[in-house]
């Protein structure tokens, strides 16, 4: 089962990124169930709280090349104990510091979307990516992916039950813990001793080079586009489906069935397109799953609200949740080798959470405008449509670099 992973160093870094994105990202998926709790505790409204998450997702987009900068320059370990230790404070001011208007952004928003930017996809995945070649490097991040489902699948069951039971400032401090044991993880995210499937010229590569290299090429500038609608998406459906589902007629635990069942079949989303990606183009991958998102949307808010449309949804997304990081990753790092991933898997990253900003605030600001979720809805299925076009026409071939010797002669 695990015979593509080439030395132990490679399996110390694949467990550690498994832990750091399961505790983060799931984490990250349970503050849709807060939505309720935020109202009545600190009189925040819809759009406050998207316009929070909303932060969150830009600051996390932000700053995911910058601490991919600083994990290809300093190491992964680093970037993501740092990330850690800035998560913990965000969750702390929200429970135990001012948490209402500019101090309730800066926690929620500004605080937690930096940490995002270190311990979330970016850098975990991009790190192990490094450890691999190209032949197996979608299978081992589609386990890190499907690591981050578990978390997925098991925070919103555990959050929902500690809501009732405990409360929710009893809730945040719950998550203390699970950062800690996060930041003795980090620890064993280690480099690489070798960059894999390099030659000389690529070893050469100057940070300065391989951006101007990235934006020339039109295969990165489209996946950069493309990537905007995943978080766009993702975010919609993971911040706002608990108000979704409360607004019509369904209780608590409906949206809570599909966060959780998001999180349980990504697992399989995941794995299965990580091992897609060994098999077949990766950019028709890309086209085929953002057209299938289209339809599960569609098929989700045109049928009557009911348990097993929850659970249809909560299958078929979960399905296509995160199975666009593997290949997304997969087609960089083929592209441009693995001595700068980590920061142009960054910068992929940033139009994702860019994306992922107007998912959340634009469906708290139709809410509240419209009383409707729909608008944000019509929008989701509209980026699908773009994203199936847009990936067709990416160049997957390795580019050959040359050496400034090779270039004199």
């Amino acid at each position: 089962m695990f015979k593509f992973i080439p030395n132990k160093l490679a399996l110390i870094v694949l467990l550690s990124a498994c832990t750091i994105i399961l505790i983060s990202m799931g984490l990250r998926q349970t503050f849709g169930l807060f939505f309720k709790a935020f109202e009545e505790g600190l009189g925040c409204t819809r759009t406050e709280f998207g316009l929070a998450i909303g932060i969150q997702m830009l600051f996390w987009g932000i700053f995911a090349p910058l601490f991919g900068y600083l994990a290809d320059k300093l190491g992964g370990s680093k970037a993501v104990f740092l990330g850690f230790i800035i998560f913990g404070l965000g969750i702390y001011m929200l429970y135990a510091g001012p948490n209402t208007g500019i101090f309730f952004q800066i926690s929620l928003g500004v605080l937690i979307g930096i940490a995002l930017g270190a311990t979330a996809i970016g850098v975990p995945v991009s790190e192990v990516g490094k450890h691999f070649p190209n032949e197996t490097r979608t299978l081992a991040t589609g386990y890190v992916t499907a690591a981050a489902s578990v978390g997925y699948f098991l925070s919103p069951l555990f959050t929902q039950y500690s809501l009732g039971v405990s409360g929710w400032e009893q809730t945040l401090k719950y998550f203390m813990y699970f950062i800690a044991f996060g930041l003795i993880a980090s620890l064993f995210l280690l480099p690489s001793k070798k960059l894999i499937d390099s030659s000389k010229a690529d070893r050469e590569q100057s940070f300065t080079a391989a951006i101007q290299e990235a934006f020339s090429h039109r295969g990165y500038v489209l996946l950069v586009l493309g990537f905007f609608v995943c978080g766009f998406q993702i975010t919609l459906v993971g911040t706002h489906v608990p108000g979704y589902m409360q607004d019509r007629g369904m209780g608590g635990w409906s949206a809570t069935i599909i966060l959780a069942l998001i999180g349980l079949f990504n697992i399989f989303g995941t794995l299965g397109m990580g091992y897609l990606g060994t098999k077949y183009r990766k950019k028709n991958l890309l086209s085929i799953l953002y057209f299938l998102r289209a339809v599960s949307i569609c098929v989700f808010i045109f049928s009557p609200p009911s348990l097993l449309n929850s659970i249809i949804f909560g299958i078929t997304f979960g399905l296509l949740w995160l199975s666009t990081v593997p290949p997304t990753n997969g087609i960089v790092a083929q592209i441009f080798g693995t001595k700068y991933l980590s920061t142009l898997f960054g910068i992929v990253f940033l139009c994702h959470q860019i994306g992922a900003f107007l998912g959340a605030y634009l469906g708290g600001y139709f809410f509240d405008l419209y009383g409707s979720y729909d608008y944000a809805w019509y929008i989701a299925i509209a980026l699908s449509i773009f994203a199936t076009l847009v990936h067709y026409p990416i160049d997957e071939t390795p580019l050959v670099r040359k050496t400034e010797e090779e270039k004199a002669l």
